[in-house]
């Protein structure tokens, strides 16, 4: 996804961390990594609380994924949740087991094979892109080395396009490793081809999306979201809308968000307002808390994201499948763009397939609240269907048992012939 043009048209503030616009940062930042991480590695000596030769790995490259996955912890004897040397995890930083990058340094000498390859094939974004591929040099060949020497019972991943996922599941491919993969968040048709022996995806919207990705290769099952089942039973019930959770992530433009704060909190004084931004964001929104005494906030990332919703009768946000999970909870949820940024209106399709309403000005938002505070829809979670397998049927609230089930099956159909 590095070179496409989804990920070159993104806001600013939200490529800098990732990868900054001037020459002379991402030279400081590959002189970074190089230091901290390369060499920083080769000096610290991996040592894992759990074994993990011939176990299932449970490979995490995020909180989100942990939180995606944990649950086959239990359901899967022999499981352990693995994640890359000096991966942040979050909050879970200290609870998963670590591969060993210290031999990642070797392989830089293909540097120069590899930026001339993309350059021909990707042009100029190779060189805005430099640090990118920098960074990602030598995974695919540490992991084949992890692969060979633990020999896992298979792989299951929640991400299928962050840089090292793709090469531990090229790798396995090599090695002829068992991977299977289990959807964490609404994908979009930016994604990689579904390349994995099986894929538990939530439901029709993400098969859909893959269909258009390209070929899907290997078995697909349908199995609901998972991480949802605990919450499911606790839908809201509020007749009318007196909480307001407002989401954002990386995509939206803090002016943008400071004005529909300050339109909100001033029009609405006689509701509550809770504000998160995405764990993954960097920017400081201390000054919200002098700005708007009265706004509350929660901490992404040690609040759960069906926990923040539970405490709410609304959501406001943008692009994020926050609002999936909100509509599961049967919020109120609306899609209101937080600045006028070149990523793709409707990003996940909520607003065309009818999850959600849609406002496109704070005048048309208030308009939206002022309903929802006269009385919300009590049905509101129906519209999920299309995007949760199990919603309405048997199976509602035991995706987990039924996720853990197809991949039991699944692994006693492949593993005896990974092993010989």
């Amino acid at each position: 996804m590095r070179f496409t043009d989804l990920f070159a048209s993104l806001p600013a503030h939200t490529l800098e961390p990732i990868s900054p616009a001037s020459p002379w940062r991402r030279l400081l930042k590959v002189a970074g990594y190089a230091g901290l991480r390369l060499v920083g590695n080769v000096f610290r000596k991996v040592r894992n609380p759990e074994n993990l030769h011939g176990k299932v790995w449970l490979y995490v490259v995020s909180q989100n994924n942990y939180d995606s996955l944990y649950f086959l912890r239990e359901a899967l004897p022999g499981a352990v949740l693995v994640a890359g040397q000096s991966k942040q995890i979050g909050r879970y930083n200290g609870a998963v087991n670590r591969l060993s990058l210290r031999r990642k340094l070797l392989y830089y000498g293909q540097l120069p094979r590899v930026y001339r390859a993309l350059r021909r094939t990707e042009g100029e974004r190779a060189s805005r892109f430099f640090d990118l591929i920098f960074n990602a040099i030598g995974y695919y060949e540490v992991y084949r080395r992890a692969l060979r020497h633990y020999r896992p019972r298979a792989v299951v991943f929640a991400n299928d396009h962050n840089d090292d996922a793709r090469a531990l599941l090229l790798a396995c491919q090599a090695e002829g490793v068992p991977a299977a993969y289990i959807q964490h968040a609404t994908v979009s048709t930016s994604f990689p081809p579904l390349g994995f022996g099986l894929s538990l995806l939530e439901g029709q919207d993400a098969l859909d999306k893959y269909r258009q990705c390209g070929p899907v290769a290997g078995q697909v099952e349908l199995v609901g979201m998972p991480k949802a089942d605990a919450f499911l039973a606790r839908r809201n019930l509020a007749p009318a809308v007196r909480r307001v959770a407002l989401a954002c992530n990386t995509l939206d433009d803090t002016a943008a968000i400071t004005a529909a704060l300050d339109y909100l909190l001033t029009e609405f004084p006689d509701l509550t307002f809770t504000f998160r931004s995405h764990p993954g964001d960097t920017r400081d929104f201390s000054f919200l808390v002098v700005r708007h005494p009265a706004l509350q906030f929660s901490d992404a990332r040690q609040q759960n994201v069906f926990e923040f919703l539970g405490e709410h009768d609304a959501l406001l946000a943008a692009d994020t499948s926050t609002h999936l999970e909100a509509t599961l909870l049967n919020l109120a949820s609306v899609y209101f763009r937080f600045g006028t940024h070149g990523i793709a209106d409707d990003y996940y399709g909520y607003v065309s397939h009818g999850l959600v309403e849609r406002a496109d000005m704070l005048p048309e938002l208030g308009g939206w609240l002022r309903r929802m505070q006269l009385a919300k829809p009590a049905d509101l979670y129906q519209r999920a269907a299309y995007y949760n397998a199990t919603l309405g049927t048997p199976d509602e609230g035991h995706s987990q048992q039924r996720a853990a089930r197809v991949l039991q099956q699944w692994l006693a159909k492949t593993a005896p012939t990974a092993r010989a």
